[in-house]
């Protein structure tokens, strides 16, 4: 079971994809769901927030900033707690991506390949869950 209090923020630059991926967070039973469609804007709710976002959810080619720079910048200064890619790029170059968050130390928690399926997100979100509950004991 997830837990529904976490709080995520979506940035994703394409209105049906960002529609899509709204809905399905919201079918899982998440309402602490935060949405953008630009990295400027994000940064921004970031800092406004009173305290990090569990999961950033970012669309890896923003018009104005990558994802994985975002997630870069997000984790620098504390916003964020874990993030996830979500990308239409090629399975070499998702891994290629994880492979530099992992040099850079960046908390990526893995990557969504586009379109979304459900089961994926879902274990996703499930494995920080249990990777939470676990270093809260």
């Amino acid at each position: 079971m997830l837990e529904h209090d976490l709080r995520i923020l979506l940035v994703e630059d394409h209105p049906f994809q960002l529609i899509a991926t709204q809905y399905l967070l919201e079918s899982f039973g998440f309402g602490q769901l935060t949405t953008t469609n630009n990295a400027e804007n994000a940064l921004q709710l970031m800092i406004q927030a009173r305290r990090p976002f569990d999961i950033l959810l970012c669309d890896q080619c923003l018009p104005d900033l990558r994802g994985l720079e975002l997630i870069g910048l997000a984790a620098q200064r504390g916003l964020i707690k874990q993030a996830i890619i979500l990308s239409s790029l090629t399975t070499v170059e998702l891994d290629t991506l994880k492979v530099a968050a992992s040099k850079l130390r960046l908390p990526l928690l893995g990557y969504l390949a586009k379109p979304l399926k459900q089961p994926e997100l879902k274990n996703l979100l499930t494995t920080y869950q249990k990777a939470t509950l676990q270093t809260d004991q």
